[in-house]
């Protein structure tokens, strides 16, 4: 990931963005350009996003958004995540930006993925809401949960191919081969 190599005051950020026709994320003060993704990418986090839907059903309070919808915390970052959940009511207000999601996923790609798991990580650990971050290999059938535990700290899950991958945080499991359906190999 590259910065524009300037500081910029988040209300700034939040102006050019809607005026971007290409997608940037800010972390404190710098803005980083999203590059596009792979159909591989895309389809995984399409296929997770079916797979929310179908089991949150009509009636849930809860929403689920891909890659078009901001997460922040305090002006310090926005992110755009692959996809996420948000339950919290709060999160209804503002069409754009949601600051209040219970699952975060990032489906990983050779660019980005040591920021998903570190910088990008720590980031969204400051959502108090915050119960899982999910991080999905483009590369194989591997699915990564970091999850919050009763205590507070965070325990890691792995999934791989043969696995049925659990989402704590929405009470969900299913075939991780439901994931990586429909990809092209390349």
């Amino acid at each position: 990931m590259i910065a524009v190599p300037n500081y910029i005051e988040p209300e700034e950020y939040l102006v050019l963005e809607l005026q971007s026709r290409i997608r940037h994320e800010y972390r404190r003060g710098l803005v980083y350009a999203t590059a596009g993704g792979t159909d591989n990418r895309d389809r995984i986090a399409f296929n997770l996003l079916k797979i929310i839907d179908h089991h949150l059903g009509n009636d849930s309070n809860c929403r689920f958004y891909s890659g078009n919808v901001k997460v922040s915390y305090r002006d310090e970052f926005y992110y755009y995540p692959d996809a996420f959940v948000t339950c919290d009511p709060r999160d209804r207000r503002d069409r754009y930006i949601k600051r209040y999601p219970k699952l975060v996923a990032e489906v990983l790609s050779t660019s980005t993925e040591t920021f998903d798991r570190d910088e990008k990580l720590q980031d969204y650990q400051q959502l108090d809401s915050l119960q899982e971050y999910v991080l999905i290999s483009q590369e194989s059938q591997q699915v990564e949960c970091r999850c919050t535990t009763a205590s507070g700290d965070w325990q890691v899950d792995v999934y791989r191919a043969g696995d049925r991958v659990k989402l704590a945080s929405l009470g969900l499991e299913f075939d991780i081969a439901k994931l990586y359906r429909g990809l092209d190999e390349s």
